[in-house]
């Protein structure tokens, strides 16, 4: 009895002197306190808008003039954009494009040339934008343009405010990490009638999801899946979805998936129609290696895209590697990112919208 209450008392002591002199600090950054503050004034902007989309072109043309003659900002524009007759044929806009310059998506790095971007458009116009950039993205300001909008924070009323807040720095930001994705395909080159075996790399940074699908086959996709070199499970369905937590609330939480905060560092698996009823979606941490190859005796090709975009056939002897990019999407919040989420969640997906039940009295209560 002496020997424990001895040890109880060596243990509060040590206790009180680990709390007055701690060699060690555990600390969970708030998510709140991310902040974008500019080592110097930005000078440049990408102005990303939707293709084709008549309902853009006024806000389009509003926020380019803001930028170039009250801001004097640099604008970068795709030059498909340009393209468009009603842009190119708008004589009085015709001074406002002699001062953009322009680029071409693939052939053109604006990598080191832009400063922060402008997003005008829905959610596929922001995902768009991310993959213009393989590397480091600059800071997004996304304006909700589109149909649904859960990441375009910003209504375009007040621009010219919101975007000389972005401008003067000190807002509240949400990276948003990316899947960095490897595909590997085995192909045959013919040389003097014999075959020899190839291999055709191509690397993406995905924003929302990796999609592996059945395609047009009418079998079960039948793919194995790794993680970190080991086979974890075979998918036998319509398919499997890797997303990232910003992905969780796109095709994934369509699928069945829970819906996970982008500052959870997470690659969430989902499988698309299992034929089994216990293969449920799974969140493993990120920087985790997955590896997406068919299974030996599957009787047909798969399909994957990525983002909805690349979209290619996945043949046997092909593979697709998955883990987490080091370069995140530093996405710019209306207000931070806690509450930008929730507000998505209520206002776009109508996250646990019910009737709500009624009062009860303290007379019905008896009854």
């Amino acid at each position: 009895m002496q020997a424990d209450m001895k040890f109880n008392q060596c243990v509060q002591q040590q206790a009180l002197e680990n709390s007055n002199n701690k060699v060690w600090k555990w600390h969970i950054q708030d998510p709140a306190s991310q902040r974008l503050t500019w080592n110097k004034p930005p000078k440049s902007v990408l102005v990303v808008k939707k293709i084709q989309d008549a309902s853009l072109l006024q806000p389009f043309k509003e926020l380019c003039v803001f930028l170039t003659e009250q801001k004097n900002m640099i604008v970068y524009v795709e030059s498909k954009v340009l393209a468009d007759t009603a842009i190119a044929g708008d004589e009085s806009f015709g001074a406002v494009i002699q001062k953009f310059c322009t680029f071409r998506e693939d052939l053109d790095d604006i990598s080191n040339r832009v400063d922060f971007i402008i997003c005008l458009g829905g959610d596929g116009t922001l995902l768009y934008a991310s993959s213009l950039f393989q590397e480091s993205v600059p800071p997004v300001m996304a304006f909700h343009l589109g149909s649904l909008g859960f990441l375009t924070p910003f209504k375009f009323d007040t621009y010219q405010s919101q975007v000389t807040q972005i401008i003067e720095g000190n807002t509240a930001i949400i990276l948003r990490s990316r899947l960095r994705v490897r595909v590997v395909k085995k192909g045959i080159i013919m040389t003097n009638g014999d075959s020899e075996g190839s291999r055709k790399s191509m690397q993406y940074q995905v924003l929302n999801e990796v999609v592996v699908d059945r395609g047009p086959s009418s079998y079960l996709s039948n793919v194995d899946l790794f993680l970190d070199g080991h086979l974890i499970t075979t998918v036998q369905g319509d398919g499997v979805i890797v997303s990232t937590p910003t992905g969780s609330t796109a095709y994934a939480v369509a699928a069945g998936a829970s819906m996970i905060h982008p500052n959870v560092p997470a690659i969430m698996i989902t499988p698309i129609c299992p034929h089994s009823l216990s293969f449920r979606p799974i969140v493993v941490p990120a920087g985790v290696e997955l590896k997406i190859m068919l299974s030996r005796d599957a009787r047909n090709t798969a399909w994957v895209s990525f983002d909805g975009r690349k979209r290619q056939e996945i043949c046997h002897g092909d593979s697709i590697t998955i883990t987490t990019s080091c370069f995140p999407v530093p996405s710019i919040c209306f207000r931070d990112p806690v509450n930008d989420w929730f507000e998505s969640l209520s206002q776009c997906l109508h996250w646990n919208v019910r009737k709500k039940q009624n009062y009860l009295s303290s007379e019905e209560e008896e009854f």
